[in-house]
């Protein structure tokens, strides 16, 4: 779509023709598009086109009511676009000034930079956070998700340009998918040139686990039931798959023979079901570290086994979003890697903004690692 506008800096823009969001209003019901006739951006607010917008695994869970929303909502935050007018002097990641015309993609989280988790490098968590493709629609932040042919970027926002090159496919998914990785691989806590890693799921988030780490150096073993899955996760760098079906007990037997290890030093759990925290922790070596990224709405309680965390002087840690230089790392990962990678295959069916329902159920079905969404 082309747009023109009239824009004044810190006020007013006008887009012609209107901004257009996909409201959806709770369980059951479709979504109703909601046009946009005017933004008024403040000085730090950047007003963006979205080129396509992906599907991610937390939308699904949202329209099914597996979690929590307030609605009414406009889902959708893994999104790149282009800019088109800002309120005021805004700067990206790498300290560039924005200015229309530019790709960018951008955190999910609005973050204040002052409180006292922000001043903890927990910025993910800010107390006064916003988020897109999360939070109720509002007056004045009606274009506050993906699913939109525009998204209003408020001040707080970490932005971050991207190349022209490489397909919107590639970095749509940077925002959520791809950063969390970084955040994951980066709460491993150690240098993984050598390292063996477990990583449990093979999904959008697993395989670009599995590829961040093998560009690290890591020798990746990758778990899931899925056989056209474990067959994508050899083409993003793992060097050896295991059936989860096999049985607990064998499958990390056979993980552990692939690896050529006793235990793992690092496991990345990114499926959210129990049996893979389960195997994520029962197959680390004596001090290893469990990252458990997937499970982000409710599951079933855990049978953790206390005394082998004790004893085996093991870590569990938690991964939910990202900070903004994962987000920088992140482009900086794909940028590089996207060639090596097949990336921009892991979008596997595109559908019409008037479409988003569609995309939402083809999403759900798990035939494909992503679906996107191309107003």
């Amino acid at each position: 779509m082309h747009t023109t506008l009239t824009a004044h800096v810190g006020k007013d823009v006008f887009v012609r023709p209107s901004p257009v969001a996909m409201v959806w209003q709770g369980p059951g019901t479709r979504h109703q598009a909601m046009a946009v006739p005017g933004v008024t951006l403040g000085s730090g607010d950047v007003l963006v086109e979205v080129e396509l917008a992906t599907v991610c695994g937390s939308d699904v869970h949202t329209v099914l009511g597996h979690r929590e929303a307030a609605t009414p909502l406009v889902l959708g935050h893994e999104q790149v676009g282009r800019v088109v007018a800002v309120g005021g002097p805004v700067t990206a990641m790498d300290g560039t000034l924005l200015v229309a015309g530019m790709r960018v993609v951008w955190s999910v989280v609005v973050s204040c930079g002052v409180c006292d988790r922000c001043s903890a490098d927990l910025q993910q968590t800010c107390r006064r956070r916003a988020t897109y493709g999360h939070d109720r629609v509002h007056r004045g932040w009606e274009l506050s998700g993906g699913f939109a042919t525009h998204v209003e970027l408020l001040e707080g926002t970490a932005i971050v340009i991207v190349g022209e090159t490489p397909p919107a496919a590639v970095f749509a998914p940077a925002s959520c998918a791809t950063a969390t990785a970084i955040a994951a691989l980066d709460a491993a806590g150690r240098d993984l040139t050598g390292t063996a890693v477990l990583v449990t799921g093979a999904g959008m988030l697993g395989l670009t686990v599995t590829a961040i780490a093998t560009d690290a150096g890591a020798r990746v073993v990758v778990s899931d039931p899925d056989p056209a899955r474990r067959s994508l996760a050899g083409r993003f760098g793992a060097v050896a798959t295991v059936d989860p079906a096999a049985g607990e007990a064998e499958h990390l037997d056979l993980a552990r023979l692939a690896a050529g290890v006793e235990g793992f030093p690092v496991a990345l759990e990114v499926s959210g079901e129990v049996s893979g925290i389960d195997a994520a922790i029962g197959a680390l070596s004596i001090g290893g570290t469990a990252v458990l990224v997937g499970s982000e709405s409710p599951g079933a309680p855990l049978g953790i086994d206390a005394e082998r965390i004790v004893r085996g002087l093991l870590t569990v840690r938690g991964v939910h979003d990202s900070r903004p230089r994962d987000l920088q790392r992140a482009v900086d990962f794909l940028t590089g890697a996207w060639r090596r990678y097949p990336f921009a295959e892991l979008v596997g069916a595109e559908f019409a903004l008037d479409d988003v329902d569609e995309a939402l159920v083809a999403a759900a079905s798990g035939a494909f690692p992503r679906v996107g969404v191309r107003p």
